[in-house]
């Protein structure tokens, strides 16, 4: 190829792009002032201060269960804390294997192990998200549960994994961090699943900072995920003293929540700015693309895509080196997904604590008295690492102006075009 051939004297976008922040950079007013009327109400705990009134995490459960369409909703502290929490409403323990993607922030893997499981990886397709395939040929005698990961806000395909979990007995939790508002034949992302866990951290859709929220529509996981993430949640919640269970502490704050409550009325403005600004760009490079062997991810629904990604893949990694410094000459921040050399903790070659068992009590984690052995290595999942490292990823921030998305559509098609 001949990349370097591009003229670099004028790089096609003229203002750096503006950062991935979908939420974050719509931060106005309204968030400003229900923080204020949190604090001038001196009420930063959910459940009592010195004045009573409303709750903003309660409201936040109540208006995320009517957005999403699910009976219940649970605010928490982070996404993690989120996964964990629905991990252990599905009573997933020791001796118990759960199914992750091999390309998803380690906090899906992590959470298994938090939880006493032992995660198994499984590769991704064409989507970036699980491979059923693979998924049916890793369920052993002692899997409990799968994590569909919607990443860069696509959907995984539902209707095959269901079915697999449903054959399997199988439960499934939806990590729904980065796709939140998105969905799959019509139903949002969260609510397909038994249950869905959101991230409500900066780099998300919405954000509140830090913050996840819980959804379900079953209501014994929603009493389990209730005592599981407050301590005196069985007591609080007027659950049977015999069927109270011990949990930990990952409570939403009043603040959180405040925020929370406000980024929620933008995520339906947010999803159709990067849906009209993503399908503007798609749509102007698909000719050169097509021509010059350019390959789109594929989208389980493409009218269910959150939008905050365009993601194409090169004819093989040694091309798509060169094409991703040729786009960043032009102005076009980009990224090739997967680099041996370069540790992202969403691709499963770089989990290290995970691949190497480390735990943090010396008598061992999960894996030790696991019924079977179970070992990783960095290329156990060859297909993912494969589509990952040939696979070119541009965000798209609501953010981008017209004329920006023009730029980065001509960049794009100068930069392919000159590939040999």
């Amino acid at each position: 190829m001949s990349t370097s051939d591009a003229k670099q004297s004028k790089p096609s976008v003229t203002n750096p792009m503006p950062p991935m922040y979908p939420g974050g950079m719509r931060i106005g007013e309204e968030e400003e002032q229900a923080v204020l009327e949190v604090m001038r109400s001196k009420r930063l705990f959910r459940y009592y201060g010195p004045n009573q009134g409303s709750s903003k995490v309660d409201e936040l459960e109540k208006a995320f269960s009517d957005f999403m369409g699910s009976r219940y909703s649970v605010a928490v502290t982070s996404g993690t804390a989120a996964l964990i929490s629905g991990l252990a409403a599905l009573g997933v323990g020791p001796g118990d294997e759960v199914i992750v993607p091999a390309y998803t922030w380690i906090a899906s893997a992590s959470a298994v192990v938090a939880v006493g499981g032992v995660p198994i990886m499984a590769e991704v397709d064409e989507s970036l998200t699980l491979d059923v395939a693979d998924v049916t040929s890793k369920i052993s005698p002692y899997t409990r549960a799968m994590i569909p990961v919607h990443m860069r806000g696509a959907p995984a395909r539902m209707d095959e994994l269901m079915a697999l979990a449903k054959q399997h007995g199988l439960g499934v939790l939806e990590d729904t961090a980065q796709a939140n508002g998105a969905s799959f034949n019509g139903q949002r992302l969260g609510t397909i699943g038994d249950i869905g866990a959101f991230s409500l951290q900066f780099n998300k859709m919405i954000t509140s900072g830090e913050g996840g929220m819980v959804i379900t529509s079953d209501e014994n996981l929603y009493q389990r995920t209730l005592m599981y993430h407050d301590v005196v949640g069985g007591i609080r919640n007027n659950i049977p003293s015999d069927q109270i269970l011990a949990g930990v502490n990952y409570r939403m704050p009043e603040l959180l929540g405040a925020v929370a409550l406000v980024q929620l009325k933008r995520l339906d403005a947010l999803l159709e700015d990067m849906r009209h600004r993503k399908q503007v760009i798609k749509e102007g490079m698909s000719d050169v693309a097509r021509r010059k062997g350019v390959q789109f991810r594929v989208l389980n629904d493409p009218q269910g895509d959150a939008a905050i990604a365009l993601i194409f893949f090169m004819p093989d990694s040694a091309t798509a080196q060169p094409v991703s410094k040729a786009l960043r000459a032009e102005g076009i921040s980009n990224f090739v997904m997967y680099s041996p050399t370069s540790s992202d903790y969403h691709v499963y070659a770089h989990w290290s604590p995970i691949l190497n068992q480390r735990t943090w009590s010396e008598q061992g984690g999960p894996w030790k008295n696991h019924p079977r052995k179970v070992t990783y290595s960095t290329d156990m999942c060859p297909q993912t690492l494969d589509l990952l490292g040939r696979a070119i990823h541009i965000d798209i921030s609501p953010e981008l102006d017209s004329q920006t998305v023009e730029e980065i559509t001509e960049g794009l098609n100068k930069v392919l075009e000159s590939m040999a």
